[in-house]
This record gives structure tokens, sequence and C-alpha cells, in this order.
């Protein structure tokens, strides 16, 4: 099983403590590091968060998130071999040209260990405030998804579609490994059948062993309805190792690739960040086969 860690990019007192946490959970034996996104948080907001009962995401407007690929970047630099993933960024309000440089970009400097996370996303105020109809989100995706295909295979790019217009050039670098690896989060909508036809990465909604059981199997359906070797599919979910949640060997036995634990739920009072990963390590990684 393999242990990844999310969040180091929220709440960081400065840059050097980020590259702190990275090059500890890279000597710990952590095999990747992954992102939250949100470009701003609204002071109020109608849209509702589809992954707590009350609808409200867990940050405040003042929280602290740096922008995951520049953070994935300075990590980059600063370590050899952990494995670096955005979970999620929401592709359909961003430039989908500037998105596949910079992740081509990313990947070069880390020489090929970037697994690009994506998603539609549920705040319509950031979609607002990015000048980006929320409308049609799905669609948009998937188009972009296509062309920003064609930037990294290295030939001339031509990509004319409802919402794009790209004619007649190339973009280097190209990323390092072929295919880049895109991670599709989310089990709603037509998450599966984007997941069958795109990624190489599900990233599971945080579940119960029932919901997970249920998700998996429709996954494994949409991929095989596609045509698709679900097996090709790397499963990603995130988890916090407490008492009655689901064990590690039932991960295993759903076919569960990559458990990441929030460095929130790691947390205690007075300590650092820091001693957070080393009590990990010593109490609960050691424990995990292959972790």
């Amino acid at each position: 099983m393999k242990i990844g860690l999310i969040g180091f990019n929220i709440n960081s007192e400065s840059g050097e403590q980020i590259i702190e946490v990275a090059q500890l959970a890279e000597a710990c034996g952590i095999e990747s590091l992954w992102t939250f996104e949100h470009v701003m948080v609204p002071m109020e907001y109608e849209s509702r968060y589809p992954y707590t009962a009350n609808g409200r995401m867990a940050v405040v407007p003042e929280t602290v998130m740096v922008d995951p690929l520049i953070g994935l970047a300075g990590v980059a630099v600063a370590t050899k071999t952990i494995r670096l993933g955005t979970g999620v960024n929401i592709l359909p309000q961003t430039n989908p040209l500037l998105l596949a440089k910079q992740a081509a970009s990313l990947d070069f400097l880390s020489g090929g260990r970037l697994m690009l996370g994506l998603g539609i996303g549920w705040l319509e105020e950031e979609y607002d405030a990015m000048g980006v109809p929320f409308r049609n989100r799905g669609k948009r995706n998937d188009d972009y998804l296509e062309a920003m295909r064609k930037v990294w295979s290295g030939d001339v790019v031509e990509h004319e579609s409802e919402f794009l217009s790209w004619h007649g050039f190339k973009s280097h670098p190209l990323p390092v490994q072929t295919p880049l690896p895109i991670v599709i989060g989310g089990s709603r909508g037509k998450a599966f059948d984007r997941i069958a036809k795109y990624a190489q990465g599900w990233y599971a909604p945080r579940p119960t062993d029932e919901d997970l059981e249920t998700m998996t199997r429709r996954m494994h359906e949409t991929c095989e309805a596609h045509g698709r070797d679900p097996a090709e599919i790397e499963i990603s979910t995130m988890w916090i190792p407490e008492p009655g949640n689901i064990s590690v060997d039932r991960y295993v036995e759903l076919g569960v690739d990559r458990l990441i634990v929030p460095i929130y739920a790691l947390s205690e009072q007075g300590t650092s960040t820091t001693d957070w990963i080393k009590r990990f390590v010593d109490d609960v990684l050691v424990n995990i086969p292959n972790g």
C-alpha cells in the first residue's frame, strides 16, 4: 500500500516549513505529497460543498493556501524521489494552455514525478471571481483534457472546439512521463466516464466501506463499457488512521492502491507538523505492508 500526505500547502508558516515537511516525508518513506486548491475563499457563499453534511468546507478566508503548482515546484527541486500530486486542481476555471505548460514544466523539473489530479469543482463563487462560466464546466473540462493531451504529445497542436481555437504551435518541454498521469477526483455526474476516457488514476472521495465498494464497482463497470481495463486505473483515497475507520487490509481487498492522509488529521495541540509526521511514521507507517 502506498501512503501519501495531503495538505502540506495549507496553513504553512513559511516556504522553509514546506520544504522541511517535504524532505522529512521523503526521508521517512512517504510515497507522495498532495495539495489542495482554492484560488480564493469567499467571505460568504451559497454553493454547497458536496463532502460534508453542512455543505461547508473546512477552510476560512484567511487560510494560507499556497498555489499547488508553485508549492510542488519548490518541493520538486528540494527532493529526489517523492511523488507530487494535486488533489485536486480545478481544470475548467483555469486557462488550459497555461496549465498544460505548467504541468509539463513541473514534470520536467521533478524528473517525472507529477500526478496531475483534476476535478470540475463546486464553488460557483470562485468561478465568478476567475471570470469563467460555472455552467457547462463539465463539458469544458472534457474538451480541455483532450486539448491538453495534444499539447503534451509533441506534435503540432490542432484543436478547434466550442471552447478553444488552437492551431499551428508546439509547447516544450514535454512531460517526462508518457502519458503524464491524470488523476480524476470525485464520484458524481460523469466522473467515472472521465476516468475511463482520460485518466490513469482515480481520487475517490473519503468513503465508508460500503460506499467505496459500490463506487469501485461502478468505476470498473464504466471502464469496461468504454473498453478500458480497470486495472490500469490507480485508486487513491483519503484515510484518517483512527479506530473504527476502514482497515488497511480492507482497503487492499477493495483494490485501493494509495491511502492519502491529511496532515491536519495527525495534528495535536502544541506539536509541530514535523513532530506529527514522525509520530505517524513510528506508530502507523511501520505497520503498513510496503508503506
